[in-house]
């Protein structure tokens, strides 16, 4: 690896079809840097991770590594691992393991040096080593990606952070789907490697513990501003920023409006004959100087500070029902050779349950059995008289088939199709998306259609699974503004530390423990 060397972008544009999601955008990552990327959804910051890996090139600008043998690594959102790629393959692939062996074969000169920098003399052993504090079973290793379990296929995204060594680590939202175990190893990792950092994250925590600089990109690409700081310190600074900017701004229309009524109250008085001794000409003089002045002014002026557009949510609540609103006695759930339980549950009117515990310990399958989605193999189930239960599923299943938005979603809620889609453009998806297939939205955008659906639906039981997960951080607060005024019962799975302290959960059950789950 590389003790100095630099990655940049250098005035990179980047168009998807005939949208722009980057116009002439410039980030500089010198050795050691720590950097968080964030900016709303759409602003391209995936898209610059990957211009920044190699994987795309821009439409104009360029992409700089110095040295040329800057190593590079990228991780994206989720494992793409094929169905029938071997695990350890994989890892190695994404270790850039694989590619290195590969140039060796064919005798490529400064492949050796390429191997040793990325570990390859100890790359299986220190695989295992990962595996192993992952909970991965070392048998997994040689099977098909394809076999793993949801919980495992979240590990397996960790592990190929953990095995990487190169000059520059790109970041997807790494901490999409881990535990909290898996957070706290991916943290400590982080703060160990001399690696240069560039991570995309909703993870406020996160971003105040591994960054030191926050680049913002703002809406539709259009341009990027830097923050000296973790996310503490650029929300401060931000917030600081945009009043100045509405200081400044009110001044200068507060002066336009007195210049401007000293024009129209001069136009009132000749229009009444007031100062008709003047010279016409000194009249004239007097309306081009406010016209002069109103010229000085306008170029000079403070621009009105960008406003992006926000996710409005308000969630309807129906009306309360009785005090016990879902009950679980001796339950057991199999998924597989997957089996939970027995369990009980008693959930009670307003509870904020928040169900933990480490990746594939149940915590999707018990909310699925108390919501009735899954069958119970053993034990009974019971919701109270008047609940009106919704679910924001992990996988965001409602949204993701292959019908229409606009279909799915006017089935869901029962609107006619104009006021669907008058709701569906508060959220963010206007006329261009609710004719698209549902497969073909972003796991973002299903989330934003999903709330829609909560926005108008009364419900007095909410399940939330993973609900940041795919969300900017604009929507996300937004999220817990609209959380912390619902007054139905409220169902969480989430590893979003600052969501969960905004949220405030009343009980805890902690799926990991087996005093807990019986």
């Amino acid at each position: 690896m590389h003790s100095g060397g630099a990655l940049a972008a250098r005035r990179v544009t980047k168009h998807h079809g005939a949208e722009a999601v980057l116009e002439d955008v410039s980030l500089v990552v010198p050795p050691h840097a720590r950097i968080g990327v964030v900016g709303p959804n759409g602003s391209g910051k995936s898209t610059l991770l990957r211009l920044l890996a190699g994987l795309e090139e821009p439409d104009a600008g360029r992409i700089e590594r110095r040295p040329r043998t800057l190593t590079v690594g990228y991780l994206p959102q989720e494992p793409d691992a094929g169905p029938d790629e071997p695990v350890l393959d994989y890892l190695a692939r994404r270790a850039g393991i694989a590619d290195v062996e590969r140039r060796l074969e064919v005798g490529r000169p400064d492949a050796l040096d390429e191997f040793l920098a990325l570990g390859g003399e100890d790359f299986h052993a220190r695989a295992r080593r990962v595996a192993s504090e992952l909970d991965l079973p070392a048998e997994r290793l040689a099977r098909p990606a394809g076999a793993l379990s949801g919980g495992q296929r979240a590990r397996l995204a960790l592990a190929a952070i953990l095995v990487s060594r190169f000059d520059v680590l790109l970041l997807d939202e790494p901490t999409n789907d881990l535990d909290f175990d898996g957070l706290a190893l991916l943290e400590r990792f982080l703060a160990s490697i001399r690696s240069a950092l560039v991570v995309v994250s909703h993870d406020r925590e996160l971003l105040d513990r591994v960054a030191t600089r926050i680049v913002e990109l703002e809406d539709g690409g259009s341009g990027i501003r830097e923050w000296a700081g973790g996310w503490s310190e650029y929300e401060r600074a931000r917030e600081l920023a945009r009043r100045r900017g509405y200081e400044e701004y009110e001044r200068f229309s507060a002066e336009r409006s007195r210049i401007e009524e000293q024009a129209r109250r001069m136009s009132r008085w000749e229009e009444r004959g007031y100062g008709q001794g003047r010279k016409k000409k000194k009249s004239k003089d007097v309306k081009g100087s406010y016209r002069r002045r109103l010229e000085r002014l306008e170029r000079d002026a403070a621009a009105k500070p960008f406003e992006p557009w926000e996710l409005r949510l308000e969630l309807a609540t129906a009306e309360r029902g009785g005090d016990v609103v879902a009950r679980l006695d001796d339950a057991v759930v199999e998924r597989g050779a997957f089996r939970l339980g027995p369990v009980d549950l008693e959930l009670r009117r307003a509870d904020r349950l928040l169900v933990t515990g480490p990746n594939g310990s149940g915590k999707t399958t018990l909310v699925g059995a108390l919501l009735g989605r899954l069958p119970l193999a053993g034990g009974t189930r019971a919701l109270g008289s008047g609940v009106i239960a919704a679910e924001l599923e992990q996988g965001r299943e409602r949204f993701a088939g292959a019908d229409p938005l606009l279909a799915v979603f006017t089935a869901e809620t029962a609107l006619p199709a104009e006021e669907a889609r008058t709701l569906l453009a508060k959220f963010g998806l206007g006329a261009g998306d609710v004719a698209r297939p549902c497969s073909s939205l972003s796991p973002g955008e299903r989330t934003r259609a999903a709330l829609a659906a909560f926005a108008v639906r009364g419900v007095n039981l909410l399940a939330l699974d993973e609900p940041t997960n795919h969300l900017d951080l604009p929507a996300i607060e937004q999220l817990e503004e609209a959380l912390e005024r619902f007054a139905g019962t409220l169902v969480l799975v989430s590893h979003d530390r600052r969501f969960l302290e905004r949220v405030a959960p009343t009980r805890t059950l902690d799926l990991g423990r087996v005093a807990n789950i019986r």
